[in-house]
């Protein structure tokens, strides 16, 4: 009887979830250059084309979400530029992620067309698109290994971009920022900051007592609006480019704040002029999250609770963008004001609510009646002094 040699873990994987054994995959394409956009339409029979140089372990983790099978990325998963975990939380995951640098994909296929990926190859109706590599666990792993020993340079040029934001933006660290007027209070209350994070859906459900009993100003910004709708609650804000955020949830009622370019552009205004909704605009340097933040802590906010935003170098690197160091800048002027939401739940001791009090006096009430009504002396005991009352009162 012949020998068979096992497949590889990442092959097995590939079969399971609907591939054949030699990792032929056949779906519907779908293309997006933003690979927030595209999530939100991908499923496990979809063929995902993106164009997404560093993966980040936030868009992996959507990725996965959707139960897609394969992702074919025209730029480089990992430049090396830092170690971006996203390319191998793709891998170890089971989806095949296929590297077709300059592939013109974008150009030659349409959303719904059917594409078949065939190891690193990309075919449509018999004829060779693009020709990749797929990138395996193994590799990936030796190389993230490499780049966490290379991280000074990541590091210093994160530095040297943070000192030149500093130069220009030195209001973020010393000056006051004039925000419009907003019909939210913000003074001397909690404010519960929600961003799409890695996290953001879990540290949401920790902290539901929390939200529950201290009551905080929910701020959505943009897709961390729809997490809030999502987790049952409402966003009292959605701040944000309006890029992300659902049409549903921008009608919940929330008051609406667009974030512009300093310069004034307001690329979300047009869509919510478009539905008819009522807003302010914000021109301000750096990321919503950033200006989220500044307007909670100008408007006198005693607590700031952040949920999914950046705390660690390694999500700063993610975003690849200068704006991050504007981030950083924020957390510096905003202090000991601010704090991780995965802080809070760990402090947060919730007292009982009125809910379980009255459940708790209902409880007992209900059985002080069963006693008195099972135990024959306790019975005649009230008897007795019911008489004693009538008495008394001359009834």
């Amino acid at each position: 009887m012949p020998v068979t040699r096992p497949r590889s873990l990442a092959r097995a994987i590939r079969s399971r979830n609907g591939g054949d054994a030699d990792g032929v995959i056949t779906g519907a394409a779908r293309l997006d250059r933003k690979t927030k956009h595209l999530v939100k339409r991908l499923g496990p029979g979809d063929v995902a084309i993106i164009d997404h140089a560093d993966i980040d372990r936030m868009a992996a983790e959507e990725l996965l979400a959707t139960g897609v099978r394969v992702v074919v990325n025209v730029s480089t998963s990992s430049t090396g530029r830092y170690p971006n975990a996203g390319p191998l939380l793709l891998a170890r995951g089971g989806i095949t992620l296929v590297d077709a640098v300059g592939a013109p994909l974008f150009d030659a296929l349409s959303e719904g067309d059917a594409v078949t990926v065939d190891g690193g190859r990309v075919l449509a109706q018999g004829t060779e698109l693009a020709s990749g590599r797929v990138l395996e666990t193994e590799d990936l792993a030796k190389q993230i290994e490499q780049q966490r020993e290379q991280i000074g340079d990541a590091l210093s040029a994160f530095a040297e971009n943070t000192i030149a934001h500093l130069r220009e933006e030195k209001e973020l660290l010393s000056g006051r920022f004039e925000f419009p007027k907003t019909r939210t209070s913000f003074r001397d209350r909690h404010v519960l900051i929600v961003v799409r994070g890695t996290t953001h859906r879990k540290d949401l459900q920790t902290l539901r007592a929390y939200i529950e009993d201290v009551r905080p100003v929910l701020v959505g910004v943009d897709g961390g609006a729809d997490a809030i709708i999502d987790a049952g609650l409402r966003p009292d804000v959605v701040l944000g480019d309006m890029d992300s955020a659902s049409d549903a949830t921008l009608r919940s009622g929330a008051e609406l704040i667009v974030h512009a370019y300093a310069d004034g552009r307001a690329p979300g205004r047009e869509r919510l002029e478009v539905l008819g909704l009522e807003h302010v605009v914000v021109p301000a340097a750096g990321t919503s999250e950033d200006v989220a933040m500044l307007l909670a802590y100008e408007n006198g906010a005693s607590l700031i609770v952040s949920v999914g935003a950046h705390f660690n170098l390694t999500e700063f690197l993610d975003k690849n963008r200068a704006g991050m160091s504007s981030t950083f800048l924020t957390r510096l002027r905003i202090g000991e004001t601010l704090v991780d939401a995965k802080g809070v739940s760990r402090l947060y001791n919730p007292g009982l609510s009125r809910n379980q009090i009255a459940l708790f006096m209902a409880a007992s009430a209900l059985l002080l009646v069963i006693v008195i009504v099972s135990s024959p002396v306790l019975d005649n005991l009230f008897e007795l002094i019911w008489l004693k009352i009538q008495v008394l009162l001359d009834i």
